[in-house]
Protein backbone atom coordinates (compact mmCIF):
# COMPACT_ATOMS: atom_id res chain seq x y z
CA UNK A 1 0.00 0.00 0.00
CA UNK A 2 1.31 3.48 -1.06
CA UNK A 3 1.42 6.16 1.45
CA UNK A 4 0.14 9.31 0.60
CA UNK A 5 3.28 11.13 1.36
CA UNK A 6 5.54 9.14 -1.11
CA UNK A 7 3.50 10.44 -4.15
CA UNK A 8 5.42 13.28 -5.38
CA UNK A 9 4.01 16.57 -6.19
CA UNK A 10 5.66 16.45 -9.80
CA UNK A 11 4.20 12.69 -10.19
CA UNK A 12 0.63 14.06 -9.77
CA UNK A 13 1.19 16.98 -12.16
CA UNK A 14 2.93 14.55 -14.42
CA UNK A 15 -0.18 12.38 -14.27
CA UNK A 16 -2.75 15.53 -14.72
CA UNK A 17 -0.58 16.57 -18.07
CA UNK A 18 -0.94 13.24 -19.50
CA UNK A 19 -4.37 12.30 -18.93
CA UNK A 20 -5.51 16.20 -20.05
CA UNK A 21 -3.10 15.40 -23.42
CA UNK A 22 -4.28 11.86 -23.91
CA UNK A 23 -8.01 11.97 -23.30
CA UNK A 24 -9.28 15.44 -22.45
CA UNK A 25 -9.89 14.94 -19.09
CA UNK A 26 -8.91 18.62 -17.23
CA UNK A 27 -7.78 17.62 -13.71
CA UNK A 28 -5.85 20.69 -13.86
CA UNK A 29 -7.87 22.57 -11.16
CA UNK A 30 -8.62 20.25 -8.81
CA UNK A 31 -7.88 20.76 -5.02
CA UNK A 32 -4.36 18.74 -5.05
CA UNK A 33 -5.26 16.97 -1.20
CA UNK A 34 -8.39 15.55 -2.58
CA UNK A 35 -6.99 14.51 -5.93
CA UNK A 36 -4.13 12.91 -4.15
CA UNK A 37 -6.27 11.44 -1.49
CA UNK A 38 -8.05 9.67 -4.34
CA UNK A 39 -4.94 8.50 -6.17
CA UNK A 40 -3.91 6.88 -3.32
CA UNK A 41 -7.80 5.27 -2.59
CA UNK A 42 -7.15 4.12 -6.05
CA UNK A 43 -3.77 2.32 -5.55
CA UNK A 44 -5.02 0.77 -2.57
CA UNK A 45 -8.15 -0.82 -4.41
CA UNK A 46 -6.75 -1.68 -7.26
CA UNK A 47 -3.05 -2.79 -5.28
CA UNK A 48 -0.53 -1.02 -7.30
CA UNK A 49 2.46 -1.58 -5.87
CA UNK A 50 3.78 1.92 -6.95
CA UNK A 51 2.56 5.44 -8.62
CA UNK A 52 4.64 4.27 -11.56
CA UNK A 53 2.66 1.15 -12.22
CA UNK A 54 -0.65 3.35 -11.85
CA UNK A 55 0.46 5.73 -14.17
CA UNK A 56 1.17 3.36 -16.73
CA UNK A 57 -1.67 1.56 -16.88
CA UNK A 58 -3.71 4.69 -17.09
CA UNK A 59 -2.20 5.35 -19.44
CA UNK A 60 -1.70 2.08 -21.88
CA UNK A 61 -5.12 0.69 -20.99
CA UNK A 62 -7.96 2.83 -22.09
CA UNK A 63 -11.12 0.12 -20.17
CA UNK A 64 -8.80 0.68 -17.00
CA UNK A 65 -8.56 4.59 -17.90
CA UNK A 66 -12.51 4.55 -17.60
CA UNK A 67 -12.65 3.03 -13.99
CA UNK A 68 -9.82 5.53 -13.23
CA UNK A 69 -12.10 8.37 -14.16
CA UNK A 70 -14.84 7.14 -12.24
CA UNK A 71 -12.70 6.68 -8.96
CA UNK A 72 -11.57 10.28 -8.97
CA UNK A 73 -15.00 11.86 -9.94
CA UNK A 74 -17.11 9.79 -7.94
CA UNK A 75 -19.55 12.00 -5.68
CA UNK A 76 -20.96 9.66 -2.66
CA UNK A 77 -24.71 10.72 -2.53
CA UNK A 78 -27.60 8.83 -0.60
CA UNK A 79 -31.09 9.47 -1.00
CA UNK A 80 -32.87 13.10 0.84
CA UNK A 81 -28.64 13.19 2.48
CA UNK A 82 -28.96 15.96 4.73
CA UNK A 83 -32.76 16.10 5.64
CA UNK A 84 -32.75 19.65 6.96
CA UNK A 85 -32.29 20.96 3.52
CA UNK A 86 -34.54 18.59 1.61
CA UNK A 87 -37.29 20.37 4.06
CA UNK A 88 -35.90 23.24 3.24
CA UNK A 89 -36.87 22.84 -0.15
CA UNK A 90 -40.04 21.52 0.72
CA UNK A 91 -41.09 23.95 3.11
CA UNK A 92 -39.99 27.57 1.31
CA UNK A 93 -38.37 26.80 -2.76
CA UNK A 94 -40.67 24.51 -3.55
CA UNK A 95 -44.23 26.81 -2.70
CA UNK A 96 -41.88 29.84 -5.16
CA UNK A 97 -41.52 27.65 -7.67
CA UNK A 98 -45.17 26.73 -7.96
CA UNK A 99 -45.81 29.83 -9.31
CA UNK A 100 -43.72 28.97 -12.38
CA UNK A 101 -45.64 27.75 -15.59
CA UNK A 102 -42.97 25.29 -15.79
CA UNK A 103 -40.45 24.10 -13.77
CA UNK A 104 -36.69 23.63 -14.90
CA UNK A 105 -34.39 21.80 -12.19
CA UNK A 106 -30.75 21.02 -12.77
CA UNK A 107 -29.10 18.50 -10.27
CA UNK A 108 -24.89 19.17 -11.68
CA UNK A 109 -22.80 16.36 -10.43
CA UNK A 110 -25.46 13.87 -9.93
CA UNK A 111 -23.54 10.65 -9.73
CA UNK A 112 -26.12 7.83 -8.83
CA UNK A 113 -28.88 9.62 -9.25
CA UNK A 114 -30.33 9.62 -5.35
CA UNK A 115 -30.53 13.28 -4.86
CA UNK A 116 -32.31 13.47 -9.02
CA UNK A 117 -34.94 10.95 -7.86
CA UNK A 118 -35.14 12.72 -4.21
CA UNK A 119 -36.36 15.97 -5.99
CA UNK A 120 -38.57 13.97 -8.16
CA UNK A 121 -40.11 12.47 -4.91
CA UNK A 122 -40.46 16.12 -3.49
CA UNK A 123 -42.01 17.61 -6.47
CA UNK A 124 -44.62 14.47 -6.71
CA UNK A 125 -45.87 15.42 -2.69
CA UNK A 126 -46.16 19.31 -3.51
CA UNK A 127 -48.37 18.33 -6.81
CA UNK A 128 -45.63 20.35 -8.84
CA UNK A 129 -44.49 17.18 -10.84
CA UNK A 130 -46.50 17.35 -13.86
CA UNK A 131 -44.75 20.63 -14.93
CA UNK A 132 -41.38 19.59 -13.65
CA UNK A 133 -38.29 18.96 -15.56
CA UNK A 134 -35.30 17.77 -13.66
CA UNK A 135 -31.60 17.64 -15.28
CA UNK A 136 -29.16 15.58 -13.79
CA UNK A 137 -25.66 15.55 -15.19
CA UNK A 138 -22.67 14.29 -14.56
CA UNK A 139 -19.04 13.91 -15.86
CA UNK A 140 -19.06 10.54 -15.69
CA UNK A 141 -21.27 8.35 -18.03
CA UNK A 142 -21.32 4.96 -15.76
CA UNK A 143 -22.91 6.50 -12.85
CA UNK A 144 -25.33 8.19 -15.35
CA UNK A 145 -26.07 4.20 -16.12
CA UNK A 146 -26.58 3.25 -12.89
CA UNK A 147 -29.20 6.44 -12.28
CA UNK A 148 -31.06 5.31 -15.18
CA UNK A 149 -31.78 2.03 -13.64
CA UNK A 150 -33.46 2.87 -11.04
CA UNK A 151 -31.75 0.72 -9.60
CA UNK A 152 -30.44 1.02 -5.54
CA UNK A 153 -29.78 -1.60 -2.90
CA UNK A 154 -31.64 -2.74 -0.61
CA UNK A 155 -29.59 -2.25 2.24
CA UNK A 156 -29.45 1.25 2.17
CA UNK A 157 -33.41 1.95 2.25
CA UNK A 158 -33.57 1.99 6.02
CA UNK A 159 -31.25 4.87 5.46
CA UNK A 160 -33.36 6.47 3.13
CA UNK A 161 -36.46 6.42 4.54
CA UNK A 162 -35.23 8.11 7.90
CA UNK A 163 -34.21 10.34 6.20
CA UNK A 164 -36.95 11.33 4.01
CA UNK A 165 -39.14 11.49 6.85
CA UNK A 166 -36.59 13.74 8.51
CA UNK A 167 -36.99 15.68 5.07
CA UNK A 168 -40.78 16.70 6.42
CA UNK A 169 -41.80 13.39 3.83
CA UNK A 170 -45.53 11.90 5.13
CA UNK A 171 -45.91 9.02 3.03
CA UNK A 172 -44.54 5.08 3.59
CA UNK A 173 -41.13 5.49 1.52
CA UNK A 174 -41.34 1.98 0.48
CA UNK A 175 -43.99 3.48 -1.59
CA UNK A 176 -41.55 4.59 -4.15
CA UNK A 177 -39.97 1.47 -4.93
CA UNK A 178 -40.38 -2.62 -5.47
CA UNK A 179 -37.87 -4.51 -3.57
CA UNK A 180 -36.45 -7.77 -5.20
CA UNK A 181 -33.98 -9.91 -3.45
CA UNK A 182 -31.07 -7.79 -2.26
CA UNK A 183 -32.50 -4.48 -4.58
CA UNK A 184 -34.57 -2.08 -5.03
CA UNK A 185 -36.44 -0.59 -7.98
CA UNK A 186 -37.82 2.74 -8.07
CA UNK A 187 -40.72 3.65 -9.01
CA UNK A 188 -40.73 4.25 -13.17
CA UNK A 189 -42.91 7.59 -12.68
CA UNK A 190 -40.09 9.09 -10.90
CA UNK A 191 -38.34 9.01 -14.05
CA UNK A 192 -40.60 10.26 -16.64
CA UNK A 193 -39.52 14.20 -15.99
CA UNK A 194 -35.96 13.03 -15.37
CA UNK A 195 -33.13 13.57 -18.32
CA UNK A 196 -29.94 12.52 -17.30
CA UNK A 197 -27.10 13.58 -19.84
CA UNK A 198 -22.93 13.89 -19.43
CA UNK A 199 -21.79 17.54 -18.64
CA UNK A 200 -18.42 18.36 -17.43
CA UNK A 201 -18.41 21.60 -15.37
CA UNK A 202 -14.83 22.54 -16.21
CA UNK A 203 -15.47 22.91 -19.88
CA UNK A 204 -18.85 22.65 -20.95
CA UNK A 205 -21.56 25.66 -21.28
CA UNK A 206 -24.41 26.06 -19.98
CA UNK A 207 -27.21 24.62 -21.64
CA UNK A 208 -30.97 26.08 -20.81
CA UNK A 209 -32.23 28.20 -17.73
CA UNK A 210 -33.17 27.23 -14.45
CA UNK A 211 -35.01 28.12 -11.33
CA UNK A 212 -32.77 26.33 -9.39
CA UNK A 213 -29.93 24.72 -9.49
CA UNK A 214 -28.62 21.58 -7.16
CA UNK A 215 -24.95 20.92 -6.90
CA UNK A 216 -23.89 19.90 -3.42
CA UNK A 217 -20.07 18.34 -2.24
CA UNK A 218 -18.75 18.79 -5.26
CA UNK A 219 -17.14 22.12 -5.65
CA UNK A 220 -15.03 20.97 -2.66
CA UNK A 221 -13.09 18.59 -4.76
CA UNK A 222 -12.35 21.72 -7.04
CA UNK A 223 -9.44 25.04 -6.32
CA UNK A 224 -10.30 28.25 -5.96
CA UNK A 225 -10.28 29.36 -9.55
CA UNK A 226 -12.08 26.56 -11.02
CA UNK A 227 -14.83 27.00 -8.23
CA UNK A 228 -15.46 30.67 -9.15
CA UNK A 229 -15.72 29.19 -12.91
CA UNK A 230 -18.18 27.30 -11.95
CA UNK A 231 -20.38 29.74 -10.12
CA UNK A 232 -19.94 31.94 -13.22
CA UNK A 233 -21.58 28.91 -15.33
CA UNK A 234 -24.53 28.41 -12.68
CA UNK A 235 -25.14 32.42 -12.70
CA UNK A 236 -25.51 31.83 -16.42
CA UNK A 237 -27.64 29.03 -16.24
CA UNK A 238 -30.36 30.53 -13.18
CA UNK A 239 -33.07 32.82 -14.23
CA UNK A 240 -33.03 36.07 -12.11
CA UNK A 241 -34.57 35.15 -8.51
CA UNK A 242 -33.42 31.71 -8.61
CA UNK A 243 -32.25 29.50 -6.52
CA UNK A 244 -28.51 27.90 -6.28
CA UNK A 245 -28.26 25.08 -3.21
CA UNK A 246 -24.46 24.35 -2.39
CA UNK A 247 -22.70 21.59 -0.04
CA UNK A 248 -22.43 22.04 3.74
CA UNK A 249 -19.27 22.95 3.06
CA UNK A 250 -19.59 25.25 -0.01
CA UNK A 251 -20.19 29.07 -0.19
CA UNK A 252 -20.73 32.05 -2.30
CA UNK A 253 -20.03 34.16 0.33
CA UNK A 254 -16.46 34.78 -0.87
CA UNK A 255 -17.28 34.29 -4.98
CA UNK A 256 -17.31 37.73 -6.83
CA UNK A 257 -21.03 36.78 -7.79
CA UNK A 258 -21.94 36.39 -4.10
CA UNK A 259 -23.16 40.65 -3.69
CA UNK A 260 -26.30 39.41 -6.37
CA UNK A 261 -27.48 37.02 -4.49
CA UNK A 262 -28.94 36.50 -0.64
CA UNK A 263 -28.50 33.48 1.35
CA UNK A 264 -31.99 31.95 2.62
CA UNK A 265 -31.34 31.36 5.95
CA UNK A 266 -28.69 28.93 7.62
CA UNK A 267 -29.04 26.31 4.28
CA UNK A 268 -26.92 26.53 1.86
CA UNK A 269 -29.23 28.01 -0.66
CA UNK A 270 -29.45 31.15 -2.47
CA UNK A 271 -31.34 33.38 -3.60
CA UNK A 272 -30.42 35.61 -6.95
CA UNK A 273 -31.57 38.84 -6.67
CA UNK A 274 -29.84 41.67 -8.71
CA UNK A 275 -29.35 42.19 -12.32
CA UNK A 276 -26.13 42.25 -13.11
Amino acid sequence: MLEPSIIKDEEVEHLIKDVYELYGYDFSLYSRASFRRRINRICVIDKFTSFAELRYTVLNDPDYLKHFIEEITVNVTEMFRDPHFFKALREKILPQLGTYPLIRIWVAGCSTGEEAYSIAILLKEAGLYHKSLIYGTDINPSVLEKARSGVFPLQQMKLYSENYILSGGKKDFSDYYTANYDSVRFDKSLQEKLILSTHNLVSDSSFNSFQLVICRNVLIYFDKALQEHVFRLFDASLENLGFLALGSKETLRFSNLGKYYHQIEDQRIWKKVDHH
